[in-house]
């Protein structure tokens, strides 16, 4: 078994939660207590963070996040850092004050869009690549500000920045920040500024890929030893492989095509998401290549992208399987999962007392390191 060091983080479905995604009716809504029930069984499980969503129908990440490192020991909320959406300067002195309230348990995403559409109905006219260019310029001013006791003198493209500000982030130099676009650019800002990049879903061989070609652009940056590497993942996990796989058929049981959950402009979310987004239209040619059953291994399966956008790519098996098809991403070079599952807290539950201890003396706790 290998040695890497692992960190684990689990998803907090703040657009509500599900039984059966292909049907309405299988939708849990939104509430304190369902977001209570599965961070309790995250913070006490042995995760590291727990990502924030921030699509149209989710309640407001850094709040949410905010309020649950208050009532949590261990796990760090992965808050996005939406582009275009908050001032530099802002996006800084609430990252650094949070960072310093929970004791240097944050993580930030950054996080482009996976649609225009949804953006310019928020507001944000930026086309996709705009809002790219303001987050490498973003983030550049964020580090900056977190290391910086004079003004900074930014200029850039999109903002002239000349502030300082308090505090400075707990975490040294900074939290860290997660990625997880596919386009060109996204892959450059990862290189460029990611502590993790993490991928949305593909065979172990392709990750390998993928994980060579972010190395040769983290050496223009001096990063190629320091970037690290995640699987962003579904997981279905039972006692038997049969039932794992029962399991998984419920899930999309009914779906006729393409249906996205919880996606706003319902008619045309589908069409949006393939112009706008490079890491949806590579999970959905898996999915496209993956047949009638969608195995894209044997404990691999593609069919939650038929039901929703972005991680629909899941781990099916008992736990041993499990573990050992992500063992395979550590093989391939992934040091960090950012997992999920349909119900969340069930979902968590089985994972942490089935398949977690199969990494005894391999996960760390500690938040991926930035540099």
């Amino acid at each position: 078994m290998p040695d890497t060091p692992i960190t684990f983080g689990w998803f907090l479905p703040t657009s509500g939660d599900s039984t059966w995604l292909a049907d309405p009716s299988g939708h849990i809504p939104q509430s304190r207590a369902l977001f209570d029930e599965i961070v309790d069984v995250v913070d006490k499980a042995g995760f590291s963070y727990m990502l924030m969503p921030v699509n149209a129908a989710c309640w407001e990440a850094t709040v949410v996040g905010s309020y649950y490192a208050a009532r949590t020991k261990n796990v760090a909320p992965l808050i996005a850092l939406r582009s275009a959406y908050c001032n530099p300067v802002l996006s800084a002195k609430m990252f650094a004050t949070l960072d310093q309230i929970s004791g240097g348990r944050l993580c930030v995403n950054l996080i482009a869009g996976i649609n225009d559409d949804d953006t310019k109905a928020d507001g944000i006219p930026d086309t996709k690549e705009v809002r790219y260019e303001k987050m490498d310029e973003e983030v550049q001013i964020m580090k900056r500000l977190w290391t910086s006791h004079e003004p900074i003198g930014f200029e850039g493209k999109h903002y002239q920045v000349d502030a300082s500000i308090e505090p400075k982030p707990l975490q040294q130099p900074h939290p860290p920040f997660f990625l997880g676009g596919a386009s060109e650019q996204a892959l450059e800002i990862s290189a460029k500024h990611s502590s993790v990049h993490l991928f949305w879903g593909d065979r172990p061989s392709g990750i390998a890929k993928k994980i060579e070609d972010l190395k040769v652009r983290a050496r223009k940056y001096g990063r190629e030893e320091v970037l690290q590497f995640g699987m962003r993942l579904q997981i279905v996990c039972a006692e038997t492989e049969d039932e794992a796989w029962a399991d998984a058929a419920k899930l999309v049981a009914g779906a006729d095509g393409m249906r996205l959950a919880n996606m706003r402009g319902k008619t045309d979310a589908v069409a949006g998401i393939r112009k706008t987004s490079e890491a949806n239209r590579q999970v959905w040619k898996l999915l496209e290549e993956s047949g009638e059953d969608m195995m894209l291994a044997p404990h691999l399966w593609a069919g939650i992208s038929k039901v929703r956008a972005g991680a629909g790519i899941a781990v099916v098996g008992n736990p041993d399987q499990v573990a050992a098809t992500l063992d395979e991403f550590v093989d391939a070079g992934c040091s960090s999962f950012c997992l999920s599952g349909y119900p969340h807290a069930k979902a968590a539950r089985i994972f942490s007392e089935k398949v977690l201890p199969k990494f005894k003396g391999r996960i760390s706790r500690a938040l991926p390191q930035a540099a």
